[in-house]
């Protein structure tokens, strides 16, 4: 892995290249730098992730060496009955008082759609 003592080196090797080759091959030596450059970039950043006990990357998806990646807790759906129920009684209370029927039965239809798009969204991102 280069340090920033080689790739400064690099720079000065490429730009004095430059004055000797002329400008015509400028395009060359500057795309030899960044070649450099993005490797010294890669190799800083698998160090720190080796270093920080990450798996590395694979285009081929994960090892089947690698140990098994935890499921997340939890779906939320439990909150958002909770929630649905706890902001649905007082809502009852107000929508009956002054909106009657039509306003009770706006109110709990609010509600359901809220936990239907909830249960839409969570089969959409099972797939």
């Amino acid at each position: 892995m280069q340090n920033s003592n080689d790739i400064r080196q690099d720079m000065h090797a490429t730009l004095h290249a430059r004055r000797e080759l002329g400008p015509e091959y400028e395009a060359a030596l500057v795309e030899s730098l960044v070649e450099r450059i993005d490797a010294t970039i890669a190799a800083r950043v698998q160090a720190e992730l080796h270093a920080a006990g990450a798996a590395p990357y694979s285009p081929y998806g994960p090892s089947p060496y690698a140990p098994p990646q935890p499921k997340p807790k939890g779906n939320g759906s439990v909150a958002v009955a909770l929630g649905s129920l706890g902001i649905g009684i007082p809502l009852t209370a107000v929508a009956a008082a002054e909106a009657g029927a039509g306003g009770l039965l706006l109110a709990w239809a609010g509600i359901v759609a809220v936990n239907l798009a909830h249960s839409l969204g969570r089969l959409r991102h099972r797939h």
